[in-house]
């Protein structure tokens, strides 16, 4: 029987989609090796009969077109080389609003007064008199929003409805509320806050980005026993008040007032005629849509590990792990006396807590800001209340709590992020390396909350450079496809009539086009995000669809850089050659660019000057690069690839000739080199040299790196390809400042933003939560355990375990679509076991350090084979 990880779209629960063509797929019965054919159903009358096809992932639906809150029970059949499979288990998606003419609900808004941020109250009754037998709520908010039917709140999600460009795109959320409704009087309300639409955002952190005032629609839709339908929602009878909510931003921090909490405010009579009529709003339904990832969730509690009395009523709780979220404190506090509750990532003098580090000091803004990151309350009544606040989200190990006293089972920590699902898993015999991994996996967790965020505390924006980096990492960790696709349609509506990709997405209109930041987009490496992002979603997903979708996005990005190397030069180089040389046109070395951000010593101090810097050795790198890519993924889409190709061979000739010269590259950094042969800039002759070169300067800067953002990724890989897989190892194993180790010996739970994020003298510098430097860990999955995709998918993977650095074992998986691939390998004097387990429907390659090859079909595979001697055991397969 077929049955295995059934999926519409990206998604488990496919619950108000908006996809008129839903993909579908499936795993195939254990013990199978190959699909032959596979028939669909559904209960709308839809049946593919038999396809003969070896595909099982994101098969398009093309049976009857599908109705606003049309729900479709699905199953298939598959026919593999053991035979015809029986039907899998009824799955199902339902469908959202797909047209505007589907909303009757009206969008409403509280009278706002003054320059009070509450947390606004909007309730309205209704009545029912007959049995419900099937509920469905769609809401949105511009702000945050909170849903309450009867008292009880709305599903599971945080943050609702998600941050997004929202001049161009609205997620709407769809809720079963069908249990939920009862017999007579119901009341359906909402708390509504500021959130990512009106509170502080971005880099700056400005309000008021998208509007003045915060919003809610939501349309309630009933189905009853006698067949008869009726909706409610949104507009004339609506009222909103105010509670105990009396302030709530995302970066400064939620305030309450529990004496003003107006007790069953969202339950059956509440008298709320004192509270004023909310007003109507036009604010239409064009940007309405659904959203392809997951929500934002609750993910766990974690329980500090200690905490500590700095004074009377006065306590500092440590959770032992820097996290995303906010906490729950039990409240001991008497009656209006407030408790503040600071967060922060690192300790200062006497224990106390410090966020000075955490002050954003861009060069646009007159003086650092302040950290924020406090939460207020003001309890009522006798002990035993609870305060959790959710409109806002910290970045944190360490909380202050003062006004109270707090034991260690007042205060735990609630992890808040995307739930994303996990797919990946790396451990080996090195506590230390483990400990790195587990701070790149927290870094993502803490960083993918509903947009991938650069950190958790400052500026909480979504920079495309550092999720380009870390997407292949990120997406052998955890399901990222329609995390990153949501994200990605953001970065398409915030890009510029002429192509510049914007440096955050979504990008608040302050640091955007109209903006005096606006000359700060664009820059090479953060705008190849367009290319870089969808590729690897293909790579890993085998989603074709996002490669269309993303390729007018992607042709404006590289006709912008292609036209810039074409019609611009930098003064600099205007200045050593008057008359431009021929490969000029090639040459992409106008415009700003962030180049290779935060590298060992060049750190930018006087920002004018780096700001006009010439960096097209790293530009031109990634007009090559990007280039190169699009021609692949024109070919994947039936595309026409020799523009692509032309112009990145046009750009590859370029940098050399313009960077290689007698063999020797310029500037001579790690950074150059490294992106040289991931590139692939370099011609073949030269690639050995160019390896050794960078050997060299690793050796040279005392076995350091001295690479920044863009390049640590590709680091540790060139160095393996180029046969220096020691000197890598070496770096790897790196424990004084910069490197890994020192980040994690120095008690880092998180990756840091800078390689000195923690100095010698315990200082903390910037953010402590970056995953950006993270990236390495694709080392740890492709070279030490040696797992790595050959086709979309992990359709057919390579197993090439590299063992160095004194490892004795490691164990990696990976849940692929088609399923979960096992590596382990363990070295016994000279002998090497690995056993390799390929999931059905996929094929493996082993390969071995004499270079022999071994085919792997689906089940359990054991080889053995000896380093000294490099020779091969036989393969055998296990029961």
């Amino acid at each position: 029987m077929t049955g295995r990880a059934l999926r519409v779209e990206h998604l488990a629960t496919a619950l108000g989609i908006h996809v008129r063509s839903p993909r579908l797929s499936w795993q195939l019965p254990a013990g199978a090796a190959r699909q032959i054919g596979y028939r669909l159903r559904g209960d709308n009358g839809w049946d593919t009969g038999r396809v003969s096809s070896d595909r099982s992932v994101l098969i398009p639906y093309d049976g009857p077109a599908l109705a606003s809150e049309q729900r479709v029970t699905w199953q298939v059949k598959v026919w593999t080389d053991r035979g015809e499979h029986g039907w899998s288990p009824p799955s199902w998606w339902e469908m959202g609003l797909l047209a505007e003419n589907d909303w009757s609900a009206a969008w409403i808004a509280p009278e706002t007064a003054g320059t009070d941020r509450p947390g606004y109250l909007l309730r309205s009754a209704f009545e029912t008199t007959q049995p419900v037998v099937r509920a469905r709520l769609h809401i949105t908010a511009h702000g945050l929003y909170e849903a309450f039917l009867n008292g009880e709140r709305v599903g599971d999600a945080e943050l609702t409805p998600g941050f997004t460009q929202y001049r161009s795109r609205l997620q709407v959320q769809t809720y079963n509320v069908t249990e939920m409704i009862g017999s007579g009087h119901n009341v359906l309300g909402a708390i509504l806050a500021d959130g990512w639409f009106r509170g502080q955002t971005g880099a700056l952190r400005s309000t008021d980005q998208w509007g003045t005032e915060t919003a809610l629609l939501a349309q309630l839709h009933l189905w009853f026993a006698d067949g008869t339908e009726r909706t409610v929602g949104t507009g004339p009878g609506w009222r909103a008040g105010t509670g105990h909510v009396r302030s709530a931003d995302l970066i400064a921090g939620e305030t309450w007032d529990l004496r003003q909490f107006p007790h069953g405010w969202n339950s059956a009579g509440f008298d709320d005629r004192g509270w004023p009529r909310a007003v109507p709003r036009d604010l239409g339904y064009a940007t309405l849509t659904d959203s392809p990832a997951p929500p934002v969730r609750r993910i766990e509690e974690v329980v500090p590990v200690a905490v500590t009395e700095l004074g009377p009523d006065r306590y500092v709780a440590d959770l032992g792990q820097n996290i995303n979220g906010w906490i729950r404190l039990g409240l001991r506090g008497a009656h209006g006396v407030p408790v503040e509750v600071t967060h922060a990532e690192a300790l200062g003098a006497g224990g106390e807590v410090t966020t000075e580090h955490l002050r954003p000091a861009f060069p646009f803004l007159p003086e650092p800001l302040p950290a924020g990151m406090v939460d207020v309350v003001v309890p009522a009544g006798p002990a035993g209340a609870t305060f959790e606040p959710r409109r806002t989200t910290h970045g944190f190990r360490y909380v202050r709590v003062e006004g109270q006293q707090v034991g260690p089972d007042d205060v735990r920590g609630i992890v808040v992020h995307t739930d994303l699902r996990r797919t990946g898993w790396f451990a080996c015999s090195d506590d230390r390396i483990n400990r790195l991994h587990e701070a790149a996996v927290w870094s993502l967790r803490d960083n993918a909350c509903d947009i991938p965020t650069d950190c958790p505390q400052r500026e909480r924006a979504g920079w495309t450079g550092d999720w380009q980096v870390f997407v292949p990492a990120a997406a052998f960790l955890y399901d990222v496809a329609g995390f990153s696709t949501k994200w990605l349609r953001d970065v398409a509506a915030d890009q510029w009539p002429d192509g510049t990709v914007a440096n955050m997405s979504p990008c608040p209109p302050a640091e955007g086009r109209d903006s005096r930041m606006a000359m700060l987009n664009g820059s090479a490496g953060w705008g190849d995000a367009v290319v870089i992002v969808p590729w690897q979603l293909y790579r890993s997903y085998g989603d074709e669809r996002i490669l269309a979708e993303m390729w007018p996005v992607m042709e404006a990005w590289i006709g912008r850089a292609a036209s810039m190397a074409r019609t611009r030069r930098h003064p600099e180089r205007v200045a050593r050659r008057p008359v431009a040389a021929p490969h000029e046109a090639y040459l992409w070395d106008s415009g700003f660019h962030w180049g290779e951000w935060l590298a060992p010593g060049e750190e930018p101090g006087d920002f004018p000057s780096f700001v006009a810097a010439d960096k097209s050795d790293v530009a031109t790198a990634y007009l090559a690069h990007s280039a190169g890519l699009m021609a692949h993924i024109a070919a994947v889409i039936g595309r026409d690839p020799a523009p692509y190709a032309a112009l990145a061979s046009g750009a590859r000739d370029a940098w050399q000739r313009e960077f290689l010269a007698a063999g020797d590259l310029t500037p001579d950094t790690q950074a150059n080199h490294v992106r040289a042969l991931a590139f692939d800039l370099v011609p073949r002759p030269l690639r050995q040299s160019t390896g050794d070169r960078l050997a060299a300067l690793v050796e040279k800067a005392g076995t350091h790196l001295a690479t920044g953002f863009l390049a640590t990724p590709d680091l540790l890989p060139v160095l393996a390809e180029a046969g220096h897989l020691d000197v890598a190892y070496r770096l790897l194993f790196q424990d004084t400042v910069p490197s890994w180790l020192a980040m994690i010996d120095r008690g880092a739970t998180t990756m840091w933003e800078r390689w000195d994020g923690i100095d010698e003298a315990g200082v903390p510098h910037e953010s402590l939560n970056h995953y950006a430097k993270g990236a390495v860990v694709s080392f740890l999955h492709r070279y030490v355990a040696g797992l790595s995709e050959l086709s979309p998918g992990y359709r057919t993977f390579r197993v090439r375990p590299r063992p160095g650095g004194g490892l004795t074992w490691s164990h990696a998986a990976h849940e692929t679509p088609y399923g979960r691939i096992e590596v382990r390998w363990s070295v016994t004097g000279g002998q090497v076991d690995l056993s390799v387990s390929v999931p059905p429907g996929t094929t493996a390659e082993a390969v071995l350090p004499d270079g022999t090859t071994r085919r792997l079909t689906p089940g359990e595979h054991h080889v053995t084979y000896y380093q000294s001697l490099l020779t091969a055991g036989t393969v055998e397969t296990l029961s």
